[in-house]
């Protein structure tokens, strides 16, 4: 699975090895096992994927992780790409809007002792109490870049999150000051939508 990442250009060191130490089998249910190191997406339930490899290798690229970074995901899911940012090193946060994916995502996390704190709610309010972050990644499609993630990203910090409707484009944003962004947008790329409130 790695040796295709790096063949797709994927070149940042610690995703690599983070994504080479996480086993992605654990994220998924037992009928599809032999498939885990496939670069395809699987179903958790809910109607919520785990995103193909290489998806969470580019994002996770683009949001230029380091050792030390407070991280916010929005869209907990199976919790792989918690497990992710935890291995490089990163302080995460990250909230879950479905109730049964959140209890399993912390069961799992806890079972491979990622230390990473969750929470149950509407991923599109963020986690004021806890702002600050360093970098917000967002693991779902939304029809616009969220306000209040914008003001929760410390100023030249880094927001990667999908934008579009029926395809989505990968957006960096990257916050200047307090009231100006700059954004820059990558490929298409397919996601779950983003939903709102908590369930």
């Amino acid at each position: 699975m790695v040796d295709n990442l790096k063949s797709r250009d994927i070149k940042n060191e610690h995703v690599l090895k983070a994504m080479l130490e996480v086993p992605r089998h654990f994220f998924l249910d037992s009928s599809f096992l032999q498939f885990a190191y496939e670069d395809n997406a699987f179903p958790i339930g809910f109607g919520q994927t785990i995103s193909h490899p290489y998806t969470v290798a580019f994002q996770s690229e683009l949001l230029d992780p380091r050792p030390g970074d407070k991280v916010l995901e929005i869209g907990t899911g199976s919790g792989y790409q918690s497990a992710i940012l935890f291995k490089i090193g990163c302080n995460v946060y990250s909230i879950e809007r479905f109730k049964g994916l959140y209890k399993k995502a912390k069961k799992d996390l806890s079972d491979l002792y990622c230390s990473v704190k969750l929470f149950h709610g509407d991923g599109y309010l963020g986690i004021p109490d806890e702002s600050p972050f360093d970098k917000i990644i967002v693991t779902a499609g939304s029809k616009d870049i969220p306000k209040p993630l914008i003001d929760q990203l410390s100023v030249g910090g880094i927001l990667v999150i999908p934008i579009g409707l029926d395809s989505h484009i990968m957006t960096v944003v990257i916050k200047k000051s307090k009231n100006d962004y700059e954004k820059i947008e990558y490929g298409d790329f397919q996601f779950v939508p983003f939903l709102r409130e908590k369930s």
